[in-house]
């Protein structure tokens, strides 16, 4: 079965002044490869400054990559004209880190997630709604709640919002660019399962993007661990945090805090 995305030797480089004010190039992604099945989940692990958003970035079709090339369902994006990009990027979906950042704070709840529908021009404006009520019941957000401005909700609700915005247009790629990061631990587990839950039922493709490691362990069927712009490892999520072979996973698995009678991995798939 072919992938629904590949990944080819992807370069993105960027121009930028030194200190002293001489131009230089910074090297962002160089020669970045992987698949990614449909239905499946794959996680993009690595440190700050490694490459993972720049690289959800380019998937996204925001950035455009210098070389190299993006297949989406036997498309090449980087060769594609804007007009076919605007009727694909529906179909791939970024998750923002921190969701109040994305969502207007005057709007309702029900606008926020009607938005996406209206901007395609797409269905009636009952089926909008009816589509709108039922992403919401999904997320864990009640009905009654839809009139309240999305300033009222707490940290996890507007996450919970965000992911229903993206699932607004039935992408087949949902990618979650530090989607947990800005949650505390308890709200972290419950977005996580909601997250497993949607897969399950929609068979929607992830992509997720974290420093993490026990999250991606949690959520991935795969790992990518990211380093200086390079994927230096990559391999199902249990063997690569059971036999780390490059010195950027080690150092990640180090930081996991670990309870003295639990042996890694704590969290089973």
């Amino acid at each position: 079965m072919e992938p629904i995305l590949k990944v080819e030797n992807l370069v993105k480089r960027y121009a930028k002044r030194n200190l002293v004010g001489m131009p230089e190039e910074f090297l962002a992604l160089d020669s970045v490869s992987f698949t990614v099945s449909a239905g499946s989940t794959l996680a993009i692990v690595g440190e700050s400054g490694s490459g993972k958003s720049t690289l959800a970035s380019c998937i996204a079709c925001l950035e455009t990559p210098t070389s190299g090339t993006l297949w989406f369902e036997g498309t090449n994006l980087v060769q594609s004209a804007e007009s076919d990009l605007r009727k694909i990027r529906p179909q791939i979906q970024l998750l923002f880190p921190d969701p109040a950042g994305s969502l207007s704070p005057r709007w309702t709840i029900l606008d926020i997630v009607v938005e996406p529908l209206l901007l395609q021009g797409k269905l009636a404006r009952k089926e909008r709604t009816t589509r709108a009520f039922s992403l919401l019941e999904r997320v864990g957000l009640a009905a009654d709640m839809a009139e309240r401005p999305a300033a009222e909700l707490s940290g996890g609700q507007r996450q919970r919002l965000a992911i229903a915005r993206a699932l607004t247009l039935q992408p087949k790629i949902l990618i979650l660019d530090e989607a947990l990061s800005a949650l505390d631990c308890s709200v972290q587990a419950q977005i996580a399962n909601l997250l497993l839950d949607l897969q399950s039922s929609l068979a929607t493709t992830f992509l997720f993007i974290t420093h993490d490691l026990t999250m991606a362990v949690h959520l991935a069927d795969e790992i990518a661990v990211m380093s200086h712009g390079r994927i230096v490892e990559h391999g199902p999520s249990t063997k690569i945090v059971q036999n780390p072979s490059h010195e950027a996973t080690q150092q990640l698995l180090a930081a996991v805090p670990r309870l003295p009678r639990s042996p890694w991995p704590a969290i089973q798939q």
